[in-house]
């Protein structure tokens, strides 16, 4: 099993499909969220997670340039853009106050 799985799952990874897959399953997890929020008034609700989705994302789509074999240049700006995502998150945290 693992002489067909190997070469399968190293493909899939070469390819960034694993990271496509990934990505769809944040898109639903931000979706659920929103019909969450908006149905039921139950859990963080879409705005108050959203700038750690984005920060993850950004990341995700730098292992995906990274695995595609994308240039420098693009990986480095994800990476900016992730980080901007992340200090964004923490300073709205820090706005909200304690937990």
């Amino acid at each position: 099993m693992a002489d067909v799985l190997g070469p399968l799952f190293a493909g899939a990874l070469r390819s960034g499909l694993v990271i496509d897959l990934i990505l769809l399953l944040v898109l639903a997890e931000a979706a659920l969220l929103w019909w969450l929020g908006r149905r039921f008034r139950r859990g963080p609700g879409l705005g108050a997670v959203w700038p750690t989705l984005v920060s993850g994302v950004l990341l995700l789509l730098v292992a995906r340039a990274a695995l595609t074999g994308a240039g420098w240049a693009w990986i480095a700006l994800l990476l900016a853009l992730a980080g901007l995502s992340h200090v964004l998150d923490l300073v709205l945290r820090g706005r909200s106050g304690p937990s």
